[in-house]
């Protein structure tokens, strides 16, 4: 847990026990962890104030929602065009996922549509329409075989 040094013994375990589940209680991890609510509330509240912690979400599997369609770009951008196709992207409710990456693609992008005629319209007026694209792969994602959201310890 090389990346977790900063943190003390207490800390590391609350977040193992967090990403193992983040619905556990603050009594729930005091319990587990021989200490008082009062103490992993504080802790908890420490480490979200580090902003170690940056929120708590639900997980959604798109393939299990009835015609959701998953998506993923690579797309490589001229240098002037970089911050301006970032703000499109970021912009949509659409897209899931931004990154940022090195290699011949300059962004790695993520996105989820509710049916084919949703993936039409955003491919035509949103991905086909971004300025100074140089190349840019469309891929659709037919099965998610391994997806870790997060941290694993």
């Amino acid at each position: 847990m090389m990346f977790l040094e900063g943190l003390n013994d207490i800390d590391q375990k609350i977040i193992a026990l967090l990403i193992e589940n983040a619905r556990y209680t603050y009594s729930q991890i005091a319990e587990k962890l021989g200490l008082s609510r009062v103490a992993i509330k504080n802790h908890i509240d420490e480490l979200e104030k580090k902003g170690v912690i940056e929120g708590y979400t639900t997980i959604l599997n798109p393939q299990k929602m009835s015609d959701a369609i998953s998506l993923y770009f690579d797309i490589e951008t001229r240098p002037e065009s970089f911050r301006e196709v970032v703000e499109i992207l970021n912009s949509q409710d659409h897209i899931t996922q931004l990154y940022r990456t090195t290699g011949d693609y300059h962004l790695h992008v993520h996105a989820l549509l509710s049916s084919q005629d949703e993936m039409d319209s955003f491919l035509h007026n949103v991905m086909d329409q971004l300025p100074g694209i140089k190349h840019m792969t469309t891929n659709v994602i037919l099965t998610r075989i391994k997806d870790i959201k997060g941290l694993r310890l």
